[in-house]
């Protein structure tokens, strides 16, 4: 019997080789597109899995107002945590983020990401050690852990215990080696424990937060009590003591301070990649919603493809009637002919995974490039997942055909008329018209995309930043609370800025605490008028809002001449100007950390947070009115002579490397360019859309294509009789193309609330968007129609060509 369903399958596949490779090509890129988000799906969730403890630790973040929530805390939690907190089973404060530092053996030496953390680190992120053990790898300040691949860029070899490593000028010494088993919010390529040095300046600070701060409980059912209890704690050293000192109430000092909303939240390690409160690891946040519409745009299309498969099937069926009628006849059971069919989807299905690993295979490189991943086609749970999407596609592909092609009747078939029934037709135009409505979405939402992209392109910034550089800057490490060395940094980066100015080609250096692909790096709350603003601190040096074009709506920018601009002057954005509500701000004074400012100029809005973030207060003043604010710089902007450009950088980086740092990379890029990778998520969301879009439409017409052959062929006597009646061409065209056109504008009206409700809804988290026009819903029917025509009118067109008389003299 299995011999026999092979031979007739081959005998159908040889009578129907088109018809059945689409099938094939439309299944296999249905399954790939679905195999694509899959590995990007497996990737994402992958974070954490392998850590045994990422149900038990829990990442702290103050909320210290009602729109900052910090992953920074105070330090001055240690000495209760050791006495008032029974639920802990350890804490560690460490730099939730990575510093590029330079390590070095002997004459090798390299960048590296290290994190400086406290002893309990490995107990937070469980690294495998190949040397050495967790408990003693930093023990102490002398100490360093290094990952394997560090091992064997410095040494060669990973037996390196007890071996020197110079940092900075320090000399470390080697007590552990690690693997990472897996994907990791934090993955160091070393770990050093300078924090103890830190504790004692910060042992009764209760304003700085400074620090990250990981706790592992006992039972994470706790994690509301002890994040009432760490509240309790801010509560009571913060607000009440200080009021108290103040001579306020409580309430009075809340509002002065804005600290009404001041409050401890824990968030669990397990949600740190897509579901964390903030952005708060080293290794990044995921993007969610991203992942999810993949995985539906990706389920759409394979589910395109299985109706293409089902349309085909069924409408192939009519050609296979007799066949089934005299298997009947011959005494083949209902469930026979069924399995035979299935049995006949199995093999397509499995050509067409084989095909559609093939495309993922010589495809997965510039899927990797394009997502920055490192996917592969391999893994335990990929492989049963793979097994998974064929037996669906199996059962939902062969299914439908099986039962429709055995409950033909055996006795109208052999009659010769079945190819008049319409038995079956309203299943294959009903999916007919599903794919039109998918394919319309595909289009109208690839528009709306593409045209909300170009407008975060095209917006005014509030600045122009395309002949600025914004250079990687290195400063000395020094101590915070030492006066003469914060003043140094300002001293010695002005030395810089007078030699690099020097350089042909450069017409303008400055710089600022912040950078244009991450934002701000300081926020505190001012006081007006006994209003609380939590603002960003944005220290700058002079020219510095002149050099990026950023206006000014009222006042003077900062002045060289005006000795009082580095000591009470200050400049105030838009934002900020809206809070505090007065239209005449200029020559007010604002209330700044016990500093009074004279406000001096507002500046035009301008958003360094990406297209997702509101513009938040600012607060603008020199680098030399506040000093520590210079800890906080790490890029030096020049301006570029355009004509210049091509010698200039070069220059640029040769005189870097001579007189800032050998060491460490020239790294730079545009201030516009930076800014754009703010938004690089939405762009390649834009680039996933088209992309679909194409495989959405050729598979759509693949189907159309087919389809209408068939239907086109099954009516060839109908059209010889109106040819040979006087019927002209364009009549039969038009009469061959009409229903297709139907289902084409049925199909659109399908789709126009789903595409317009869901492109809506993704466009709500845009603080900047384009609204939603007629033109996409014109457009998108347009090219799904002219797209229709072309198939179908050329397949009719040819049907209409052919000689009338062989389908005459069979009558």
């Amino acid at each position: 019997m299995l011999q026999n369903w092979i031979n007739t399958f081959i005998f159908h596949l040889k009578n129907n080789k088109l018809f059945t490779g689409l099938n094939i090509l439309g299944l296999s890129i249905g399954i790939a597109g679905l195999i694509f988000s899959i590995l990007y799906w497996n990737d994402e969730q992958s974070y954490n899995e392998w850590n045994p403890n990422k149900e038990v630790v829990f990442q702290s973040l103050s909320k210290v107002s009602e729109t900052n929530l910090w992953v920074t805390n105070v330090l001055t939690f240690e000495d209760y945590f050791k006495t008032d907190f029974k639920e802990l089973e350890s804490y560690c404060y460490l730099d939730m983020w990575y510093a590029q530092k330079l390590l070095q053996c002997n004459d090798k030496k390299a960048i590296f990401n290290v994190i400086d953390a406290q002893k309990a680190f490995f107990d937070m992120f469980p690294f495998h050690f190949i040397k050495g053990n967790a408990k003693t790898a930093i023990k102490d300040e002398t100490c360093i852990a290094i990952s394997k691949e560090t091992a064997l860029k410095l040494f060669g070899n990973v037996n390196v215990l007890g071996k020197t490593i110079r940092y900075q000028d320090r000399k470390l010494i080697v007590m552990g080696v690690y693997t990472i088993p897996g994907k990791s919010s934090m993955a160091p390529e070393a770990v050093i424990n300078f924090i103890a040095e830190r504790i004692p300046k910060e042992r009764d600070n209760w304003s700085n937060f400074n620090l990250g701060l990981l706790l592992k409980l006992k039972n994470p059912a706790d994690k509301d009590k002890v994040a009432a209890k760490m509240s309790d704690l801010l509560y009571k050293n913060r607000t009440v003591r200080w009021a108290r000192e103040e001579g306020l109430t409580i309430a009075q000092w809340e509002k002065k301070n804005g600290a009404e909303n001041m409050k401890i939240f824990l968030d669990p390690l397990k949600d740190a990649r897509l579901h964390g409160l903030v952005d708060g690891y080293a290794e990044g946040e995921g993007n969610y919603d991203f992942l999810l519409i993949m995985m539906g745009l990706s389920v759409l299309i394979l589910i395109l493809s299985l109706f293409n498969y089902i349309n085909l099937a069924t409408a192939n069926a009519i050609k296979r009637a007799k066949e089934v009628g005299i298997r009947k006849i011959a005494g083949a059971s209902k469930s026979n002919i069924v399995w035979q069919f299935i049995f006949e989807t199995f093999i397509i299905t499995t050509f067409s995974i084989l095909l559609s690993l093939v495309i993922v295979e010589l495809s997965l490189p510039f899927y990797n490039n394009f997502l920055e991943k490192q996917l592969s086609l391999s893994g335990t749970s990929f492989f049963c997942e793979l097994l998974i999407i064929f037996i669906v596609t199996v059962i939902v592909a062969g299914i439908l055909p099986a039962l429709y092609v055995s409950n033909f009747e055996a006795s109208k078939v052999l009659k010769g008329n079945f190819e008049r029934s319409k038995s079956g037709i309203w299943l294959r135009n009903g999916m007919l018209i599903l794919q039109f409505s998918i394919a319309s979405f595909f289009i109208i939402g690839s528009y709306i995309v593409y045209d909300q992209v170009q407008f975060l392109n095209n917006r005014d910034l509030g600045f122009k930043g395309d002949q600025v550089l914004e250079i990687n800057y290195k400063k000395p490490q020094i101590d915070f609370n030492d006066t003469i060395a914060l003043k140094s940094l300002y001293t010695k980066y002005e030395t810089l800025k007078q030699e690099i100015v020097k350089i042909k080609g450069v017409s303008e250096v400055s710089t600022g605490a912040f950078s244009f692909d991450g934002g701000g790096t300081s926020s505190s709350t001012f006081n007006y008028h006994d209003k609380n603003i939590q603002s960003q601190n944005m220290a700058i040096d002079y020219g510095m809002l002149e050099m990026l074009k950023i206006k000014l709506t009222e006042g003077r920018y900062f002045d060289k001449k005006i000795a009082s601009d580095t000591i009470s002057s200050v400049l105030i954005n838009e934002t900020a100007l809206k809070i505090i509500n007065d239209k005449n701000p200029i020559g007010k004074i604002v209330n700044w950390n016990d500093r009074k400012l004279k406000i001096i100029g507002i500046v035009k809005d301008f958003n360094l947070w990406g297209p997702k973030a509101k513009i938040p207060p600012m607060l603008f003043f020199h680098l030399k009115t506040i000093d520590w604010m210079n800890i906080n710089v790490s890029r030096i902007f020049v301006k570029v002579n355009p004509v210049e450009m091509a010698n200039t950088i070069p220059n640029l980086e040769k005189f870097w490397r001579k007189n800032i740092d050998a060491d460490f990379p020239f790294k730079y890029d545009f201030v516009d360019k930076a800014y754009a990778r703010t938004y690089k998520d939405f762009i390649n969301q834009r680039n996933l859309f088209s992309l679909l879009n194409v495989i959405v439409i050729l598979i759509a017409l693949f189907g159309l294509f087919a389809l209408a052959s068939y239907s086109i062929q099954s009516r060839m006597k109908e059209i010889a009789i109106r040819k040979t009646l006087g019927a002209e061409t364009h009549v039969l065209l038009k009469e061959l193309s009409k229903q297709y056109v139907i289902f084409c504008l049925i199909g659109f009206l399908l789709a126009l609330f789903p595409a317009y409700y869901l492109l809506n809804k993704w466009l709500e988290d845009f603080v900047f968007r384009i609204d939603i026009s007629i033109y996409p819903f014109l457009i998108g029917f347009a090219v799904l129609l002219f797209l229709t025509l072309i198939v179908v009118l050329s397949r009719t067109y040819q049907a209409t060509k052919v000689d009338v008389l062989q389908y005459l003299k069979t009558e």
